[in-house]
């Protein structure tokens, strides 16, 4: 294996085995989204006749507000005892703790969407365990979660961190975020490719985008 591949394996495997002794994002991401699909699923059922079409949203409401508490977690417990200094000590590229970060932010989500989507699939009545939805889900979460370890680096140095990555990855992501719900409800209607497969494209241009940027400019946010 290549030293680069080697390296961000070694800061994705420490994420993750940091994150199964502890499980404090994942377990407050799973609660979250467990409790905020049961509230969408009783509130839309008393005031919509038909609360099917409102699925996609829901599902990617949910996915955003689940992952940004794991990407605050995820940068913020790297200020604790100075150790994002000790992972600037290492012998590597900035760009790989970019990297590895960014891919646990990742696997940490994509678990938390593979425990909470047959759960909605129930309560909402909908065939979200397809593989087209699953494609979709895999592409947002990958776009989404290398723009929020992009903007959760820049929040992590500051007081209101909290307060400060949402505020800034929200707007940020909406053009992935309505892309996703596009495209997740053209799936769910059955509704030929050519006719949403744009939105599929907008979620890879800014898979591309963030996480070039990210590689770039990680070295300078956490040095600067």
């Amino acid at each position: 294996m290549p030293t680069a591949l080697r390296q961000i394996a070694a800061i994705v495997r420490k994420d993750v085995l940091l994150e199964l002794r502890t499980r404090e994002s994942t377990t407050a991401m799973v609660v979250f989204a467990v409790m905020a699909i049961v509230m969408f699923n009783f509130a839309l059922r008393l005031r919509v006749d038909t609360f099917r079409p409102l699925t996609p949203g829901v599902l990617w409401v949910t996915l955003v507000f689940a992952g940004t508490l794991g990407l605050s977690r995820s940068m913020s417990s790297e200020q604790i005892n100075q150790c994002m200094d000790g992972l600037l000590l290492a012998p590597c590229d900035r760009s790989i703790i970019f990297a590895g970060k960014a891919i646990a932010n990742v696997i940490f989500t994509l678990a938390v969407a593979l425990l909470v989507t047959p759960i909605m699939a129930i309560l909402f009545d909908e065939t979200l365990m397809q593989p087209g939805v699953g494609l979709v889900v895999l592409l947002g979460v990958i776009g989404y979660a290398g723009a929020g370890t992009l903007i959760a680096t820049m929040a992590a140095s500051t007081r209101a961190r909290e307060v400060f990555l949402p505020i800034l990855l929200f707007p940020l992501a909406l053009p992935l975020l309505v892309a996703a719900v596009i495209a997740t409800s053209g799936f769910l209607d059955r509704l030929p490719l050519g006719e949403f497969a744009a939105w599929i494209g907008v979620e890879i241009a800014f898979i591309v985008i963030f996480w070039t940027a990210g590689t770039l400019l990680f070295e300078y946010l956490v040095e600067g």
